[in-house]
């Protein structure tokens, strides 16, 4: 098995933002061909960004979602991208830097190119959805001298996801993100990722439970929703109960049973089935 963490090189000045001296990283889970059963299998590799409002990283979002996704044959890849006070856009820029570099590795790592997958929870859902549909913009594009699809994202998988910057909105995420920009309306709308959808976003597995008190589920609907004009492949379960920030619904990622939900942690079984079934 290959576990190392990367740093991600980007030129923040370049880009117009302060990094305050932080340098994002991305942490590989890619398990080893086994000798004499299958030296050249090729593995779908999940892009997993833990949610935190654009204030942290929630480490109930990280690598026990990453371990779980291995156990079930998968690479793994955990990003530890900006939050505030860095803003907008480096943590995007961060996941489109790992997503090719993923590609650009595809052959040392055992990666099925055709299904490297972001997901995310909350605001690791709203970078995940957010990049998704802007992967291709000009200015993502040509900041990297990108030219042949590099970091196409295959899919995206969203937990309770942020989504809008509308009614809905989770102002605590959009204000870490934006800081004294988020009164920018072409800024926030460029970020509420329902508006940005195309014919060029990946297809989508979103969840969001009903009585979720922090984010609320229309986010999911509105992206799903969106996702579906456009005629893109989406997946969607609204599950009736369940608290915001579930993870993977099991004592694992909370002992202390609060988070505990076995009718939503079905989710991640789900998930599974759905990345194998992608074409």
């Amino acid at each position: 098995m290959i576990y190392k963490t990367l740093p991600i090189e980007i030129d923040y000045k370049k880009l117009g933002v302060d990094n305050f001296g932080f340098t994002a990283t991305m942490t590989l889970y890619m398990p080893s061909n086994l000798p004499n059963v299958d030296m050249k299998r090729k593995r779908p590799t999940i892009v997993v960004c833990p949610g935190g409002g654009y204030g942290g990283k929630n480490p109930r979002e990280g690598e026990p979602i990453a371990l779980k996704f291995v156990s079930s044959d998968f690479n793994a890849v955990v990003l530890d991208y900006s939050v505030e006070p860095i803003r907008f856009p480096a943590a995007l820029m961060e996941l489109s830097k790992a997503v090719a570099t993923i590609r650009e590795n595809a052959d040392e790592w055992n990666v099925d190119v055709n299904k490297i997958i972001v997901c995310g929870g909350s605001a690791g859902g709203h970078l995940a959805a957010n990049f998704s549909t802007l992967w291709n913009r000009d200015f993502v594009k040509d900041f990297f001298g990108y030219k042949n699809e590099e970091n196409k994202p295959n899919g995206m998988i969203l937990s309770y996801p942020v989504i809008t910057d509308g009614e809905k909105r989770h102002e605590g995420s959009f204000n870490r993100l934006l800081g004294d920009k988020v009164t920018d309306k072409e800024l926030t709308n460029l970020c509420s990722c329902e508006k940005q959808v195309s014919e060029d976003t990946p297809p989508a597995f979103i969840w969001h439970t009903f009585t979720d008190s922090n984010v609320p589920v229309e986010n999911s609907m509105l992206m799903a929703s969106a996702l579906i004009e456009k005629g893109i492949s989406t997946e969607l379960h609204i599950f009736p109960e369940g608290r915001h920030g579930l993870s993977l619904c099991n004592a694992t990622v909370d002992p202390r049973n609060i988070g505990e939900n076995p009718e939503c942690s079905v989710w991640f079984d789900m998930a599974v089935r759905w990345v194998k079934g992608l074409k």
